[in-house]
């Protein structure tokens, strides 16, 4: 997380846009509990990173998974997943890499990077299986899973974002496993509820030789992310439909779906 910190700090500096960031014990002082609830058993504190540039034209809001590192928590991780767990901060690498585009072209946008920075380790202090945590935006959360940790931090910084009603809202993320078996790792499957967006970024993954592919927003899943004991369950048995029921789990702490589209990316290659 520091270091994830430093590189966002240093393109704020580079593009002399405005930087910040909640670290610690701040986090829950400021109303950020989950991001702290997934951090906080790290050596390395968790922290929430912000840049924002631009005063004019429409807010963009790019929010970035920064997992630094994830050992699945108590639900730990078998040997052979653990080796590629330094890619799970693979959505914050990907949101700086387009804050950087968007900055060197001068738009005239309002733009705001939001970056959840934590590692997901093992301590007395981590959080649990079981555990019911209560969001920024005071929606409770069933733990079922440890390692189903990014979709936590996301849910605080999206509902941090949408405070500030911006016109559009990307969340980028190494999330699920399941949008890997979906469309494989050459794919980045994304989620919108607008047909005209999706076929543009269909339109221009295909130009570029960066392949996309919409999934949708299924609502009538919705009742397999609710649980009896909390709101949201964050890792609903089963299994089935994971990559879709992840996105409505996020979607759920976004004020204006519309405006809301979602990345859910694997940030490593198998090949050459």
């Amino acid at each position: 997380p520091e270091n994830l910190a430093a590189a966002a700090k240093n393109l704020a500096n580079k593009f002399d846009a405005d930087y910040s960031e909640i670290v610690g014990e701040d986090l829950i002082r400021k109303n950020f509990p989950l991001i702290h609830a997934v951090g906080r058993a790290s050596s390395q504190e968790p922290r929430l990173l912000e840049i924002k540039s631009g005063n004019v034209g429409p807010k963009v809001t790019l929010v970035g998974k920064g997992v630094c590192f994830d050992t699945g928590g108590l639900n730990i991780k078998p040997g052979r997943s653990m080796s590629l767990m330094k890619k799970d901060m693979g959505g914050a690498a990907n949101v700086l890499a387009l804050a950087s585009m968007i900055l060197s072209t001068s738009m005239n946008i309002q733009l705001r990077v939001i970056i959840p920075a934590v590692e997901n380790s093992i301590s007395g202090n981590s959080f649990r299986p079981g555990d019911i945590l209560t969001a920024r935006n005071g929606s409770t959360v069933e733990i079922n899973n440890t390692d189903a940790e990014g979709r936590l931090v996301l849910a605080d910084a999206l509902s941090f974002a949408s405070e500030d009603d911006p016109d559009l809202i990307i969340s980028m993320a190494t999330l699920t496993g399941a949008a890997r078996v979906a469309v494989g790792a050459d794919i980045a499957p994304f989620f919108s509820e607008r047909n005209e967006v999706s076929d543009i970024l269909k339109a221009s993954g295909a130009q570029q030789n960066d392949p996309v592919w919409p999934l949708p927003f299924w609502d009538p899943y919705e009742k397999m992310i609710e649980p009896d004991a909390a709101d949201l369950d964050n890792a609903p048995s089963g299994g089935y439909g994971g990559a879709i029921t992840a996105a409505l789990f996020l979607r759920r702490f976004v004020t204006m779906p519309n405006s809301y589209i979602h990345f859910d990316i694997y940030s490593w290659s198998d090949t050459n």
